[in-house]
């Protein structure tokens, strides 16, 4: 319904959103794990299948975003692991195998090694919920934050693996729940009484996939920073964009997180 514009690309493609619960009920522990959780079930065998996903990371669960045209596949795919529902009416009904076709599934010949350059800003981040009824004591800073207040990111020196900082501030509004991540210098902003944390407040270091836009159509991007880092057990929540794909992981872990991600690449991504 958006007017056309010159300043907005539009994706051909419809996509569809895919969570993973629990028994039934989607993950709610005070902090989430991200990819890690579910890289080895979910991110890769459709990487293998040549399936493309957004992911986004929320401070209550994740979703994973597919083409509606490629639904058949992920659904014969994830199918011997998971039970499937769709929503009909506010209802989860069961997604039933053989109502689709197997998607002519066509897995790669072998791993994708991380092709994509990784750098590493040096701010710390933030990962916040905001409680609804609260959400107008601070939505006029939300508004100064999100269009008045953004400078231009510092970019790294060619071939460096480090970034000064950058400007990055998401805020997610899905089923009345409210996700925010932003840098420590911009939380300081906000009445800290307001944005909620979990306990121990931890901070986060961001690592950023891609030197130029990396765009919808390649998949194995999240499953390639996803597989190792779900194999050195380490938490990551996780930001698809249309320019980069952002991974935030405990701040104490960003060197080893780097040095993992270096040597896969060196090795080809094995």
């Amino acid at each position: 319904e958006l007017p056309p514009s010159e300043f907005m690309q539009v994706a051909d493609s419809t996509w569809l959103a895919l969570s993973v619960v629990s028994s039934g009920r989607a993950s709610s522990g005070c902090q989430a794990t991200g990819v890690t959780k579910i890289a080895k079930s979910v991110i890769a065998p459709l990487a293998e299948h040549n399936v493309s996903v957004l992911m986004l990371s929320t401070y209550q669960t994740d979703f994973i975003l597919v083409r509606e045209k490629d639904l058949p596949t992920v659904i014969h795919t994830l199918a011997g692991e998971f039970d499937i529902y769709k929503e009909e009416n506010g209802e989860s009904v069961p997604v039933n195998r053989d109502d689709v076709s197997n998607g002519f599934l066509k897995p790669k010949p072998a791993a994708s090694p991380t092709v994509h350059p990784v750098q590493s800003p040096q701010n710390r981040f933030c990962i916040l919920t905001v409680a609804p009824d609260t959400l107008p004591a601070i939505a006029t800073m939300l508004i100064d934050v999100l269009f008045y207040s953004p400078s231009p990111p510092k970019e790294a020196l060619p071939g460096s693996q480090e970034l000064d900082t950058i400007t990055f501030f998401a805020f997610s509004l899905i089923e009345g729940y409210i996700s925010i991540v932003m840098d420590a210098e911009t939380q300081k902003r906000f009445p800290s009484d307001l944005l909620l944390t979990s306990s121990t407040g931890e901070l986060w270091r961001m690592v950023r996939i891609g030197g130029q836009p990396l765009g919808f159509d390649e998949c194995g991007i999240v499953a390639q920073i996803a597989e190792p880092l779900a194999a050195a057990d380490i938490s990551a929540y996780y930001i698809s964009t249309f320019n980069f794909d952002h991974a935030l992981v405990p701040e104490e872990g960003i060197t080893e997180v780097i040095e993992l991600l270096q040597r896969r690449q060196e090795s080809g991504g094995r």
